[in-house]
């Protein structure tokens, strides 16, 4: 199993803001300490190029992006304070979910431990998302010619607009977005299929909805799925407004690995987002994906 993760996924966003930007180290630090995940397993990625990211986004956001000279008004819809290590921190986690596209590729599974910017649009970030990354990915795997069609299981509890958006009249990526009707963003994109949950959702109606939509996105026959496996439909998160526990959760990701598993589909994790009251329940959210991955692989 091939793990992406480095250190450079830090930035320095201000103490006390509501993005846990500590918690991708301290899933790699609790994979490693529990033993689910070896030292050789933990790869550092190369951050993505300039290249690979204005297969996505527009030359004129990524050159303002890259000198700092976004107005004030894109950093506020950014919700995040501009900095260098901020800059470094975005191409570095899309360079992680393009080499765990391309291990899963090459392997059947691949995971980044960041990554699921899907607010991101074109000619903007918004909403802790400063670079789509999952675009990105495919693009950058069309243009090596390793995929054609691509599928996206965004089971973030926010709808992804930013990649609704892009991927529109894109006849192969199938965008699939599961989230709360009345969480962010105020207004929804279009994505290929929508589906929205009352405030309050559960774990078994959520559970349900998502088995009876999912045969939708494989009768697409897509040749990768990336997964966003949001912890932020959790009962106890900041953000959620929805009720799942944290075993829900755990059999969402059993689900939908399962299903990619069954019809031999490779699928490329990534974290997406988790606002925990108490960080300790989404980092445990976001390390049952990965020990999910490692069930699946161990008993295939």
């Amino acid at each position: 199993m091939r793990v992406f993760y480095t250190p450079r996924y830090y930035a320095d966003i201000g103490h006390g803001h509501i993005f846990p930007i500590k918690k991708f180290e301290m899933v790699r630090d609790q994979l490693l300490a529990e033993g689910t995940l070896r030292l050789d397993e933990l790869i550092e990625p190369q951050p993505a190029s300039v290249e690979q990211v204005t297969l996505v986004h527009t030359e004129d956001y990524v050159t303002r992006l890259c000198d700092g000279t976004l107005t004030t008004k894109e950093i506020r819809r950014l919700g995040l304070p501009w900095s260098q290590s901020l800059v470094t921190r975005s191409f570095y986690a899309v360079g992680g979910t393009i080499a765990a596209a391309r291990a899963a590729i090459e392997l059947g599974y691949g995971s980044n431990l960041a990554g699921g910017t899907h607010h991101s649009f074109a000619d903007r970030g918004e909403g802790f998302c400063v670079l789509n990354d999952v675009a990105i990915a495919i693009r950058t795997l069309r243009k090596e010619f390793l995929i054609t069609r691509a599928a996206i299981v965004d089971c973030d509890v926010h709808q992804g607009n930013g990649t609704a958006t892009i991927f529109a009249g894109d006849n192969d990526t199938f965008t699939f977005s599961m989230h709360g009707a009345h969480n962010y963003p105020l207004f929804k994109a279009t994505s290929q299929l929508d589906i929205e949950l009352a405030d309050g959702t559960s774990d078994d109606e959520y559970l349900s909805v998502l088995g009876n939509n999912l045969a939708r996105v494989f009768k697409f026959e897509p040749e990768i799925v990336f997964y966003l496996a949001g912890a932020d439909p959790y009962v106890n998160d900041k953000l959620g407004r929805l009720s799942l526990s944290i075993a829900g959760l755990r059999e969402r990701d059993a689900l939908v690995l399962r299903e990619c598993y069954q019809r031999e589909i490779p699928v490329a994790t990534v974290m997406s987002g988790g606002y925990g009251k108490d960080i300790k329940d989404t980092i445990e959210i976001h390390c049952n994906t990965i020990r999910m991955v490692k069930a699946i692989l161990r008993n295939s």
